[in-house]
């Protein structure tokens, strides 16, 4: 039993601090580096007092560390392509890689052509000859 309520302590106050630290500015009634280390020092206690009344309510926004979606209007989403396939750079070296790729063969079927050519002549040649 004993070791059963030292896990939730330690999970409690872990989600305390991961909460505290993560609202930013907008803890209540307390500085957050106040909340920190009434968490710390007053583990279990700390920790259901500040999800209690220091916790931001639910209105208030929190920062998150990645950025925003079209949806939410980042002027950042729609600056970059989101993969190669809509990058106007990209396809444009695609299409002169492929007129590069188009003439090569273009060159080398034509190779195969004067070979097999010059094959039937050898052949004609020596049935004459």
């Amino acid at each position: 039993m004993l070791r059963f309520l030292a896990i939730i302590e330690l999970v409690l106050m872990i989600y305390a601090l991961v909460h505290c630290v993560q609202a930013g500015d907008a803890v209540r009634n307390l500085p957050r580096w106040a909340w920190v280390v009434l968490i710390v020092l007053v583990p279990m206690v700390g920790a259901i007092v500040y999800l209690i009344a220091g916790r931001p309510t639910s209105g208030a926004p929190r920062p998150v560390p990645w950025p925003a979606t079209r949806t939410a209007g980042s002027p950042e989403y729609e600056r970059s392509p989101r993969g190669p396939d809509d990058d106007p750079e990209f396809l444009a070296g695609l299409r002169a890689s492929d007129a590069k790729h188009e003439q090569m063969l273009k060159d080398w079927e034509a190779q195969l052509r004067e070979r097999e050519e010059r094959l039937r002549k050898s052949e004609n040649g020596d049935d004459e000859g």
